[in-house]
């Protein structure tokens, strides 16, 4: 039976939990629009983690006295949320995970660049406070440094590859000049406010120059000489200490599922002779029947699928997604109240960066959500456009953490904690790079292979990530597995498997993701027939919050319950 104590109980736990996530995650409290009562961006020191992981056990504790009995269906939802949340704190420190961060491709230098972009300066004192969280960097900095030698006095090693890259990546991004760094960005978006302020954005000019960068030279150079001296030639986060239970703790925290690499492995494999037969029937509808090689050569060599300048490319993408949203309320009922722009990623950054980024815009809409797209034009062919629209823009991932900030129903930390559960994020917008046939996009061969070959690559994920820490595989044996079933450019694929290298299973979470969300619609469709409504069937899946595939299950079989009572 329900009970208000019980229910009371849960709020205020997550309440707490909420103001602690924030205080440690300053990061997600820019995003949430949340007060945090300091000024760090990075809060990554030893005694950091080790303060997050106390505080999650005292939390576990407490919420073994709330009667999972006397909570309702949403509450229950929530709870088992929190407790895996609260778990994985303990577990990720129990493992030594913060001694063994990622630092390629979304180190520390790409993830300071990422929340500037979420940063509107809509005062003078809103400026200082940048400035101010600017000239903490080097602490968090310091803090980090601190974390990683400990890692490697405990013997945990990182691939020599990666610490190459690293170095060659975080470098790039102190070698723009400070007035186009991505961290000065907040400043520009603002534009000119009057003498006060001015003042505050050449200290914070100065501040990037004498202090930002020089902290990153130096981190640069605890990589190289310190990591670097011990780094390994093995690929495998397994080839650690704790190595296989680390690569399983991963593959849990990015596909919120108990599943063997072994089994995602031959799951990867099936996909990807499914997905090659519908590719061989494209190839035929576009005159090379029985020659899917050939049609492949054809769009590889074609110019008329590259973008001649960053800047075109970039407008190209705009176009896409404007014709995108003019289809979106045919799809759902609800949207967002927000909306969102088109950028070119630096340079410095898209070289090892994927084709797009997306970057959701923060709660309280004090500023546009981006899709950050390659300033690469050889890496984004034109085929690739509508997918990479649907995926990073509406109804994909600026759309679907929009809405999430919007549920006034659910516990702030559940609204706002889209990041952490990458299998329902990217499931969701991999499912709506398909949705995009129901819209009737994909009217060209070019285009469908564009979507199937879009789908191929997160295919060839599952492969490739546990071949590489499950397996033992070689990079050039992943590169080459890629190159065989792709048209993608193979710097792309080298930098999309070097990205498979340093950050280990969060690879798998896109085609697990995108079977559950196609499931679910198959289930949905046969249960309820005729009163099957897409539009309401969106808005239900929208509706469930940042959830593990588990919970979303059991929201799904809730409402197609509701819907068959009606």
């Amino acid at each position: 039976m329900r009970t208000p104590g019980a229910a009371a109980a849960l709020a205020e736990l997550c309440a707490r939990y909420w103001a602690f996530q924030c205080d440690e995650n300053p990061t997600l409290a820019i995003m949430a629009s949340a007060p945090v009562t300091h000024d760090e961006l990075l809060r990554l020191a030893p005694a950091d983690h080790e303060r997050r992981a106390t505080t999650a056990k005292a939390m576990l504790a407490g919420m073994s006295a709330i009667s999972i009995e006397g909570l309702g269906a949403g509450d229950r939802a929530t709870y088992a949320i929190l407790r895996r949340e609260l778990q994985e704190l303990v577990d990720g420190f129990e493992l030594q995970a913060h001694r063994r961060p990622s630092l390629y491709p979304l180190g520390v230098d790409v993830g300071v660049a990422y929340v500037a972009g979420m940063v509107a300066l809509q005062s003078e004192a809103d400026a200082r406070r940048w400035l101010n969280r600017l000239r903490r960097i080097p602490a968090g900095l310091q803090g980090l440094v601190e974390s990683l030698d400990e890692g490697v006095r405990a013997g945990l090693r990182y691939p020599r590859l990666v610490i190459e890259r690293t170095a060659t990546q975080t470098l790039g991004v102190v070698g723009t000049p400070p007035r186009e760094s991505p961290i000065f960005g907040p400043f520009l978006k603002a534009g000119p406010r009057g003498e006060a302020f001015a003042a505050i954005t050449e200290a914070a000019l100065h501040a990037i120059e004498h202090e930002v960068y020089p902290a990153f030279r130096a981190y640069v150079t605890f990589v190289r000489e310190q990591l670097g001296k011990v780094a390994r030639d093995t690929l495998s986060c397994m080839d650690d200490p704790q190595g296989e239970a680390f690569y399983r703790e991963q593959v849990r925290h990015f596909t919120t599922l108990d599943i063997d690499p072994h089994e995602v492995h031959r799951f990867g494999f099936a996909e990807v002779q499914r997905i090659t037969a519908d590719m061989r029937e494209v190839a035929a509808a576009a005159g090379f029947p029985g020659d899917l090689a050939g049609y492949v050569r054809r769009l590889k060599a074609d110019p008329a699928q590259f973008a001649p300048s960053g800047e075109a490319l970039r407008e190209q993408l705009e176009s896409v997604c404007k014709r995108i949203d003019g289809k979106v309320p045919e799809f759902f009922g609800r949207l967002p109240r927000t909306t969102y722009g088109v950028t070119s990623m630096p340079p410095s950054v898209a070289t090892t960066q994927p084709p797009a980024l997306a970057m959701p815009g923060p709660a309280d809409h004090s500023a546009a959500g981006q899709v950050w797209i390659t300033s690469l034009p050889d890496r984004c062919p034109r085929y690739m456009h509508l997918p990479l629209a649907l995926h990073e823009a509406w109804p994909g991932h600026v759309m679907h953490v929009a809405l999430t900030q919007e549920l006034d129903g659910l516990p702030a930390f559940r609204r706002h904690g889209a990041l952490g559960y990458s299998v329902w994020l990217e499931g969701w917008a991999l499912y709506c790079e398909r949705l995009g046939e129901e819209m009737g996009f994909y009217d060209t061969p070019d285009k469908r292979y564009g979507r199937l070959e879009m789908e191929m690559w997160r295919a060839l994920r599952l492969v490739v990530d546990t071949g590489i820490h499950a397996k033992g595989w070689s990079r050039e044996q992943a590169i080459d597995l890629m190159l065989q079933h792709m048209a993608m450019p193979r710097p792309t694929i080298e930098a999309e498997v070097d990205r498979y290298i340093g950050l280990p299973a969060q690879a798998l979470a896109y085609q697990l993701g995108n079977r559950k969300f196609r499931e679910l619609r198959e289930r949905a469709e046969a249960r309820l027939g005729d009163r099957f409504n897409r539009r309401a069937f969106h808005d239900a899946l929208m509706a469930a919050g940042p959830v593990t595939l588990g919970v979303l299950d059991e929201h799904i079989e809730w409402w197609i319950g509701e819907v068959e009572r009606a």
